[in-house]
């Protein structure tokens, strides 16, 4: 894709989210759903494969395109990005990488047409960030596979098509991240049942449910890669999610600030705007400094990653960094916004709950540090 037509796809992004997904934030709030007219035209416009290869009918943005993609989409209620994220992010990305020729035609151009809902399901009650944890089990029985198990939090579980499962395929591997193998299955198959939508502080119209896997059967030709490679499968997805996720952050950053600041020049106290106080400009200032670090953070990052230069690092230093501003700048707009801050009616509230989520999933906070500093060990250590 030449510049031109990604700076066109952009504009088209920035005007439909403007216009069309921010009037609409309550209506997602109440009602705890992205309105079918909103989906259809997202997958008109390629959402639903902005990240997928062209050869499969999607957009097949670069890192640096997505992550820009990323500043746009997240300037509103992060359920509408969330819609699209996993087919392009972490189940559509486990095809792309390690998907057999048949796998990849089978679903990517339904998953890049939004035909295709796909789910990414590896974290369990007792295996989120750590997958050693992780007890799902799949056995060979005849031609295929016997999976049973348990996972939680999986996002688009209600209304997905297929769901990439991670299963444990070797018993001697127990409490390592060693032996696990991903696997395709689809919505419908028997001994899958998928439980009620969770309820959440925050991102409402963004789905999770919890998936449960008794007896489920599978072809042979389910199996993703290697038997025993998923976690290598898995983190290769992650890497990239990570660093479209500290976009995220910025975008959603972004929005509150602009909130913040209109609040700011339009409530009065005193008689005057308390835009005019230094203690509200400071808390401008400080999200203000704070967003252009994530910012350039994001792009640099995306660019290492587009070079090959670095996959590992800079994703979990992004995503960490960006999280925690986020965190700091919903914090801040809040406390402008004085006790208006605190309402449900007011947008700033709803992100407050919503940013709270970033520092959490693809990974908390804490084990990007864990990440960051066992690279940086293990440079040292040659």
């Amino acid at each position: 894709m030449d510049a031109d037509d990604f700076e066109a796809i952009l504009a088209s992004v920035r005007t439909f989210v403007h216009d069309e997904v921010r009037p609409r934030e309550e209506q997602i709030e109440e009602t705890d759903e992205i309105p079918p007219d909103l989906r259809k035209k997202a997958a008109a416009m390629g959402l639903f494969g902005f990240a997928l290869p062209e050869e499969f009918g999607g957009l097949g943005f670069s890192m640096t395109e997505d992550v820009r993609l990323a500043f746009e989409l997240a300037r509103t209620t992060p359920a509408f990005r969330s819609m699209v994220g996993t087919n392009n992010g972490l189940a559509g990305k486990v095809l792309v990488h390690d998907g057999s020729p048949e796998q990849q035609q089978t679903w990517l151009p339904r998953i890049a047409a939004g035909e295709v809902i796909a789910s990414f399901a590896l974290t369990e009650a007792d295996a989120g960030s750590d997958p050693s944890g992780l007890r799902t089990r799949a056995r060979r029985e005849g031609d295929g596979w016997v999976l049973d198990g348990a996972k939680r939090f999986i996002t688009n579980a209600p209304v997905a098509d297929l769901f990439v499962v991670f299963a444990r395929t070797d018993s001697d591997t127990a409490g390592t991240s060693r032996g696990i193998s991903a696997f395709l299955v689809e919505a419908g198959t028997p001994g899958l049942f998928v439980g009620p939508k969770d309820k959440k502080m925050g991102q409402a119209g963004a789905w999770t449910a919890e998936v449960v896997l008794d007896e489920v059967r599978v072809p042979a030709d389910a199996l993703v890669g290697a038997e025993g490679a998923g976690f290598r499968t898995a983190m290769k997805s992650l890497a990239r999610g990570r660093l479209h996720v500290a976009a995220l952050c910025v975008g959603l950053a972004d929005r509150i600030l602009e909130e913040t600041v209109q609040a700011a020049a339009t409530i009065r106290q005193g008689g005057q705007a308390i835009g005019e106080f230094q203690l509200v400009q400071a808390h401008l200032a400080e999200s203000q400094a704070e967003l252009y670090a994530g910012r350039a953070m994001v792009l640099e990052a995306a660019r290492a990653y587009d070079a090959g230069e670095d996959m590992t690092l800079a994703p979990s230093s992004a995503k960490l960094f960006c999280s925690e501003m986020l965190g700091r700048v919903a914090d801040r707009g809040v406390q402008v916004h004085g006790g208006m801050g605190y309402m449900r009616s007011v947008p700033v509230e709803r992100f407050y709950r919503d940013a709270r989520l970033f520092r959490i999933y693809e990974g908390t906070s804490e084990i990007q540090k864990l990440i960051i500093a066992r690279r940086l060990l293990a440079d040292v250590a040659g």
